[in-house]
């Protein structure tokens, strides 16, 4: 065999050496070949939302909210056998854990307080032994967690969620921990942005709640951070927005307002009611899309921080406060909609849900415009201008369509609704992860140019997908790239790896 075909027969090879001499350690695979090699069920409904990883003790760590609140720990040195071998109660700290992430052998959980308005709490264990290091007070409702690259930052987003009635609405705020500074915290909001609300809401933010509070408004979801640890991108997904973080100095440096979605264009065509008697009819549509995403994930190229997002949508709905209405029951501009009555039936626009806050351009009574929840789809934007520079249009739809698993009773409201995503590299190829909760499914999308991701395939996973983790081959247990997705509705953590070529 000669010396260059020997290579290519070897699964794991050293391909170059970094400034430092250490070997970056590859495995040859073809990132459009994952499948399942093992799962466990942890519970029912609530269980496996999120999972982390430790390299050094090959456990997964999971959000386990189906009974007792609890972190279930997995040994993964069998990918193929799973085993749950200890749970760390909840209990003592007085709340539900909502994320997770693990860094330098110390697991850091996000626990929002039982009455979630009030302060939440990050509480840090080690993951060998599971015992207390720190407990940290925050703001309310942390609703992720993340490290970062470099293990000095804990970062989480506070949502900062309001009570039914609205009487009690905290400000949505970040909290920035400095783990080499006895885990000093510093909890920072949105104030800086006052004064420039009318021309953030003229690009798309959305400032609506009770009160019309800017500082309350903000509601942050989840936080990606760069690979030099000094910036972070947050998601404000009800606000429709990212904002930008400087990490040493602890100040928000921007928001950048993502703006809407044109559905009545060929190629963002999408299917609008669970009542036409079809599967996946797509077509024009007089609405607009707000992307409001939920997960961010970060690729940097060729020195530009890339962000990509899955645009799940949400609407806010509380005693005092519900959002979402059926285009059937609103009062539409007859100029804007001539035809109106018929957009009306249940089989053409009648079902969708669309906000009843924004739309009535003139403020007349009638809405002019309609504004669905989410994009149906993943973007990709530029982190340093908030620029798209790509968006997936009807892709994710129409490949759950072929792959059989649409779920047609949810073309009303958000389709195919893509929540989480993740990156990492397989093989030789950046990949991005997708995960949708309402067909239970992760697509995978070829993303070495950003700004032209390349679909590559969508496999079934559990019930419900909240947490996608992918796990690197070189810290992976078998040494083979692995992807991890815990789903929610049915409590199952299942792996996929796969082939090498």
């Amino acid at each position: 065999m000669k010396l260059s075909n020997l290579f290519l027969a070897l699964t794991v090879l050293v391909v170059s050496c970094k400034k430092s001499d250490t070997p970056e350690f590859f495995v040859n695979e073809d990132p459009s070949t994952f499948k399942e090699i093992g799962s466990i069920g942890i519970g029912g409904l609530g269980a496996a939302e999120i999972s982390a990883y430790d390299p050094v003790t090959q456990r997964l760590f999971v959000v386990n909210n189906s009974a007792t609140n609890k972190i279930d720990v997995i040994d993964i040195k069998n990918p193929a056998t799973p085993t749950l071998v200890f749970s760390i109660s909840l209990t003592p700290y007085a709340g539900g854990v909502n994320s997770l992430d693990v860094s330098n052998g110390r697991l850091a959980a996000a626990i929002e307080a039982l009455n979630k308005q009030d302060n939440g709490k990050v509480v840090v264990f080690k993951t060998d032994d599971y015992s207390e290091v720190k407990v940290i007070t925050v703001g309310a409702l942390p609703d992720m967690i993340t490290y970062s690259d470099d293990g000095n930052y804990i970062l989480t987003a506070n949502e900062g969620e309001p009570g039914n009635d609205y009487t009690n609405d905290p400000a949505g705020t970040v909290s920035i921990i400095e783990v080499n500074n006895n885990y000093a915290v510093t909890t920072i909001d949105f104030a800086a942005f006052v004064s420039q609300e009318a021309t953030l809401k003229a690009s798309g933010l959305r400032v609506f709640g009770i009160g019309n509070n800017f500082v309350k408004d903000m509601e942050p979801e989840y936080v990606t951070i760069s690979g030099d640890s000094k910036t972070a991108w947050v998601t404000l997904q009800e606000n429709n927005a990212i904002a930008k973080i400087d990490i040493a100095s602890k100040t928000v440096t921007n928001i950048f307002p993502l703006g809407f979605k044109d559905y009545n264009t060929n190629e963002n065509a999408i299917d609008v009611s669970d009542l036409d008697g079809a599967v996946g009819s797509f077509a024009k549509w007089p609405v607009k899309g707000v992307y409001m995403p939920d997960a961010i994930s970060l690729f940097e190229y060729n020195g530009i921080p890339y962000l990509f997002t899955a645009n799940e949508g949400d609407a806010r709905e509380y005693t005092a406060l519900t959002e979402a209405k059926r285009v059937k029951s609103l009062s539409l501009d007859p100029t804007a909609f001539p035809n109106a009555a018929t957009l009306k039936l249940d089989a053409q626009m009648g079902r969708l849900n669309v906000t009843n806050t924004m739309g009535d351009t003139d403020r007349d009574g009638d809405f002019d415009v309609l504004y669905s929840f989410g994009a149906r789809s993943f973007s990709v934007w530029n982190g340093n201008t908030g620029a798209q520079v790509f968006d997936s249009k009807n892709e994710l739809d129409k490949k759950a369509v072929a792959l059989g698993v649409y779920d047609d009773a949810r073309s009303d409201d958000k389709a195919a609704e893509p929540e989480g995503i993740h990156i990492g590299k397989v093989g030789n190829k950046m990949v991005a992860f997708v995960g949708m909760e309402r067909v239970d499914a992760v697509a995978m999308y070829d993303i070495s140019n950003p700004a032209a991701p390349i679909f590559l395939q969508m496999i079934k996973c559990g019930d419900a997908p909240e947490g996608i983790l992918f796990i690197p081959a070189k810290d992976s247990p078998t040494k083979r790239s692995l992807l991890v997705v815990s789903s929610e509705n049915d409590g199952f953590v299942k792996i996929f790896t796969p082939n090498t070529i």
